[in-house]
């Protein structure tokens, strides 16, 4: 039986602090989302402790992400997750099974781990996510979808919403309602719209 011993308390506290460097250094850092960042730090820990704690009763690597399999069926089959809020997921599980199974060094272990976190900012930074943003949102003025009207919609997007929009793509029509739901690339001018405006949320847009 697997006992609570000084190892476990160190390993217990690089998982935590990796998850936290992960979620709130690098994914809250760019999406503003408190909910979903603690959401992983605890999912995190719930998968470290499960797999530590059981780690003597024989159990292989593919029991583990099949584990985390079944956490993402029942969680998240009901709610619309992004991709990129999967990687994070997914990262935060790898980070977890390394520090419960992993037979390296600790200081190693943290470097690696340190190495995900900072590879996982790197991406999130505008060098690679370029300076473009996307918005959903639904739109009323059906008659400007038209592609001739594609100069009258996005001069009516920057009106009403106040953003730098270059593009705007169709993602569905609703003839029964007279709506639209668009896809708008936009230039955040200030670190509050990026607060305001985020690419998983869906906007209303009426007259």
């Amino acid at each position: 039986m697997t006992e609570i011993t000084s190892d476990f308390i160190v390993l217990f506290l690089v998982n935590f602090i990796s998850i936290v460097m992960l979620c709130y250094g690098c994914y809250f850092r760019s999406n503003k989302n408190a909910n979903v960042a603690g959401s992983f730090v605890l999912f995190g820990i719930g998968i470290f402790l499960i797999t530590y704690l059981l780690h003597g009763v024989d159990m292989s690597m593919e029991f583990a992400f099949g584990l985390f399999a079944v956490f993402g069926m029942l969680r998240y089959r009901t709610d619309t997750i992004s991709i990129k809020e999967m990687t994070y997921l997914f990262m935060v599980t790898a980070i977890a099974l390394l520090c419960a199974v992993s037979k390296l060094p600790t200081f190693e272990l943290f470097l690696i781990n340190a190495f995900l976190c900072f590879i996982a900012f790197l991406v999130d930074t505008r060098f690679f996510q370029g300076q473009h943003k996307i918005q959903r949102i639904s739109y009323e003025r059906i008659d400007n979808i038209k592609p001739q009207n594609k100069a009258l919609l996005l001069a009516d997007l920057r009106d009403r919403t106040g953003l730098q929009v270059t593009n705007a793509e169709i993602e569905h029509i609703d003839f029964l309602r007279d709506t639209a739901e668009l896809i708008v690339y936009y230039i955040p001018e200030s670190p509050k719209q990026e607060l305001a405006t985020n690419g998983n949320n869906q906007v209303e847009v009426n007259s």
